[in-house]
């Protein structure tokens, strides 16, 4: 894989050229700044932006006026190539908290498996409707804790609103242990690009290390790949980047949430 050709692609066509992803949200671009702005259960940030060490101060006042105005809680989706240098540092001085990085990591659809191996009484339940998403939800709580049950709510109320309104830009899967959701995760399409992201794939802890996140990567291949897509896409955590290292998937940048609350 061509290092520099994939990650201007990605900027290019997933950053710059963002595309909204919730029916309720709108894209904006405003000078050299791509960001998406929503309600209050849809993410509000900025994609990317064209600054240097002279205007970037400016810009991130301009952003945080802007989305105060709306009453919005935003994220600034800074990665690690972006420039100026100090990009991270002058976030921090104007209100931001960075939450934990995590590693785009990017793979070839051709590279990658594409048959599901399940352990022993655990199958594959495809989202369509709003009981599946309470299923999705389920799973999210059990993978991570009811600690993080609103996230897990927030998630599930945005996959429901896809599936109603605009059902060919994701795929949500569940995986069940007899009728227990122990696992779940989704893929969202970016038309007109290369790039296909995955997202979710929390499994609870029991159920860890028996390769149903392998599955489930499985499983979003073979459909990525039977509607055309060149590269699947993930914001992996420390957990996931070993498992998807092993399966072809390599590091592209590190992406830190930096997050403004108004």
């Amino acid at each position: 894989m061509d290092h520099q050709a994939v990650l201007t692609a990605y900027d290019g066509q997933i950053r710059r050229g963002a595309r909204t992803d919730s029916p309720g949200a709108r894209v904006e671009r405003d000078g050299g700044v791509v960001r998406q702005t929503g309600a209050a259960h849809d993410w509000n940030g900025v994609h990317w932006a064209d600054v240097d060490a002279a205007t970037a101060d400016a810009v991130i006042a301009e952003q945080v006026r802007y989305f105060t105005s709306l009453g919005r809680e935003f994220e600034w989706k800074l990665h690690s190539h972006d420039r100026p240098a100090d990009l991270a540092d002058r976030l921090r001085a104007a209100g931001f908290i960075p939450e934990p990085p995590e590693t785009v990591m990017v793979a070839e659809v051709a590279d990658l498996p594409t048959e599901p191996a399940l352990p022993e009484g655990v199958h594959l339940l495809p989202v369509t409707d709003a009981s599946g998403v309470r299923l999705m939800a389920d799973a999210h709580n059990a993978a991570f804790g009811e600690d993080s049950s609103e996230l897990g709510e927030r998630l599930a109320k945005r996959v429901l609103t896809q599936l109603n309104e605009t059902p060919d830009a994701v795929v949500a899967v569940v995986a069940m242990a007899g009728d227990v959701p122990v696992s779940s995760a989704r893929m969202e399409f970016y038309p007109g690009t290369d790039f296909a992201g995955l997202w979710g794939g929390g499994t609870a802890p029991e159920w860890r290390g028996k390769g149903i996140y392998r599955a489930l990567v499985a499983h979003r291949t073979r459909i990525a790949a039977d509607r055309g897509y060149r590269y699947l896409q993930v914001d992996a955590t420390d957990d996931s980047r070993p498992i998807l290292r092993r399966l072809g998937f390599v590091p592209l940048s590190v992406t830190t949430p930096y997050v403004y609350q108004p």
